[in-house]
């Protein structure tokens, strides 16, 4: 079954709990900036807004994890075209060893077996790479069924192709992991940073109530702490953009 990776259909397990937690953090935001019952009423529509962000985090994890297996897919692909298989029935190799790494309902043994099945019905093996890249947008697998393609149409060394492009593929998903790696207590000092400036409102909330008071109920207060939020929300954003280093 052919899938969209740039679309998620959220079970309702999933948008109950998700929903949930927005109103949690509409509920969190108005508390600690507005504490008015008409605009928290007010906020409860940004749900659908917090719904679409979760939803674009999905599937960028789920391409992202399909990049990554994809790197198995090329070795195994490689070790079977080395052993003297033909592309098409490298497939079926590949497959068979990708099960045994992965789960049944992973998105990378799905897709080989996609492809296996599709091979049956007479569809070439290259049209079927280019359609996965198409269909996944993941760069890695668009150049990799780029070059399959016109090796496979012209007669080239199927063998080094694979095996060159697996190397590469290697190479630079190792550099990902050790970025990520790297980032790592920079994205969690990120988090920490970004929660100061309401956990600071917290604490003054919790401690001091009447220093605060002022800013609550009245037209003045409503657009300082409006100004604030917009600024806590902006700079949240600008240290996510920071730290997610592309490679």
């Amino acid at each position: 079954m052919r899938q969209n990776y740039d679309e998620y259909h959220y079970t309702k397990r999933e948008a109950l709990k998700y929903t949930f937690q927005s109103i949690l953090l509409c509920a969190a935001a108005d508390w600690l900036f507005y504490q008015s019952r008409i605009l928290m009423l007010a906020a409860v529509p940004l749900t659908v807004l917090f719904l679409k962000w979760k939803k674009k985090q999905f599937i960028k994890e789920r391409k992202k994890a399909l990049n990554y297996q994809f790197k198995d897919a090329l070795n195994a692909l490689s070790a079977a075209v080395q052993a003297g298989y033909s592309a098409e029935n490298a497939v079926t190799a590949c497959a068979r060893d990708l099960e045994r790494i992965y789960p049944k309902d992973s998105d990378i043994v799905r897709e080989f077996r996609y492809i296996e099945n599709r091979q049956k019905v007479s569809v070439p093996v290259e049209d079927l790479f280019l359609s996965l890249g198409e269909r996944t947008g993941i760069e890695d697998i668009e150049n990799f069924a780029a070059v399959f393609s016109t090796a496979k149409r012209t007669g080239g060394d199927m063998e080094k192709v694979i095996q060159t492009s697996a190397r590469m593929l290697g190479d630079k998903i190792d550099v990902k992991k050790e970025i990520e790696a790297t980032l790592a207590a920079k994205k969690a000092e990120q988090m920490i940073m970004s929660l100061m400036p309401a956990g600071i409102i917290l604490y003054l909330q919790l401690t001091s109530p009447g220093f605060l008071e002022v800013l609550y109920g009245n037209a003045f207060g409503v657009c300082a702490m409006s100004a604030c939020l917009g600024i806590y929300v902006l700079s949240y954003w600008m240290g996510r953009r920071i730290v997610d280093i592309q490679v």
